[in-house]
């Protein structure tokens, strides 16, 4: 199924490219808007994915034993390193595993999903608790990145709606109808708009933080808004990012291209990239000066750049060992390791995808 791997590779070079601008943002209205556009929906669409190829069935050995080697162990390892790097960078002495450092949220993220979704799939409305879970967290100051459980509850309803997709059915017949030209002008249209909003009020949303909504990792009245109808915001934002999201999957290939088979290293790209952008993000060259629209594009073209190289079999065989360790020696049963026996064909085709999340 190109098409899966073929938008996550599109998805995690929006995630290099939003934190490569991050820093141009300060001072150049182009940089804020770019960032604006892609994170109204590129983590959405990664939990989207997510969703979709994952099981709501009581857990077995092997998938308990995959949350913890896929998910625990890299944390861990990776948390370290961060830890490390901050300490010769800059002079930090702290060990915290409780606070994510930087891109780490996500492997939470998926964990606390993985937990949850099996109780969720129990409830007769499961989008409609997580939506409510989303909405509500935001007026409860008490939650916070601690685990990154407020961003996880924030983005909850994206991977309840990607596994909802995968059991109704939609997305195949959806790829039947968008198939026509018209849905691709139309997916265009959505996306041009939404650049035209940013860009039309780039000084409004500069005023009011509008960037920092998007993190889903903050109270409201951390967010300078704890009015009563504030959840309506946040509601109002998780609506645009579903509609944004089915913009570009209406114009992702469906057929294989030459990026598809980036797309099964995604979470190489994902855990790797920051720590090449750290450098020149701490060095302060992507401020002042360095803020023209030649520069802006130059700072894109080189995280499209990263992203592909990081894809690469090499970088995949060099770092395996931390980014999908096999820790053996943790478990007493090591049956949960043998690639289990090839049963008859399910009804829905998972594909290469499914072997990871983003």
């Amino acid at each position: 199924m190109p098409f899966w791997d073929n938008a996550r590779f599109l998805c995690v070079t929006l995630v290099v490219v939003g934190h490569g601008i991050q820093r141009l943002t300060a001072d150049s209205d182009n940089a804020l808007i770019v960032y604006l556009f892609i994170y109204a929906f590129h983590m959405p669409a990664f939990a989207i994915i997510s969703g979709y190829f994952s099981r709501p069935g009581s857990p077995n050995a092997r998938q308990m034993t995959r949350v913890i080697t896929d998910i625990i162990v890299p944390y861990v390892i990776m948390e370290s390193i961060w830890t490390l790097v901050q300490f010769l960078v800059e002079g930090k002495r702290e060990f915290n595993p409780t606070q994510p450092s930087w891109t780490l949220w996500f492997l939470l993220a998926l964990g606390i999903f993985r937990l949850v979704l099996p109780y969720l799939a129990l409830l007769k409305y499961p989008l409609l608790i997580a939506v409510i879970l989303s909405v509500g967290v935001g007026y409860l100051g008490n939650v916070d990145s601690t685990f990154s459980l407020s961003r996880a509850i924030g983005i909850l309803p994206f991977f309840v709606l990607g596994w909802k997709l995968n059991e109704w059915g939609v997305v195949d017949r959806w790829r039947r109808v968008a198939n026509g030209w018209w849905m691709r002008v139309l997916a265009v249209a959505v996306l041009g708009a939404w650049l035209a909003v940013v860009g039309g009020n780039i000084n409004l949303w500069r005023a009011i933080d509008l960037r920092f909504w998007f993190f889903y990792d903050d109270s409201y009245s951390g967010l300078g808004e704890g009015e009563w109808w504030a959840g309506a915001v946040r509601l109002a934002l998780i609506a645009l990012a579903v509609l944004l999201t089915g913009a570009v999957f209406a114009l992702i290939p469906r057929r294989e291209t030459w990026i598809t088979a980036f797309g099964t290293s995604t979470m190489y790209v994902y855990l790797l990239h920051s720590f090449i952008l750290y450098p020149l993000r701490e060095t302060g060259i992507l401020k002042d000066e360095h803020t023209s629209a030649v520069w802006l594009l130059s700072v894109v073209f080189a995280c499209v750049a990263i992203s592909i190289a990081l894809s690469a079999p090499i970088v995949r065989r060099v770092f395996r060992p931390i980014i999908e360790p096999k820790p053996r020696w943790l478990f007493a049963d090591q049956t949960a390791f043998r690639t289990p026996p090839e049963g008859p064909p399910r009804e829905t085709r998972t594909g290469p995808t499914a072997r990871r999340e983003p």
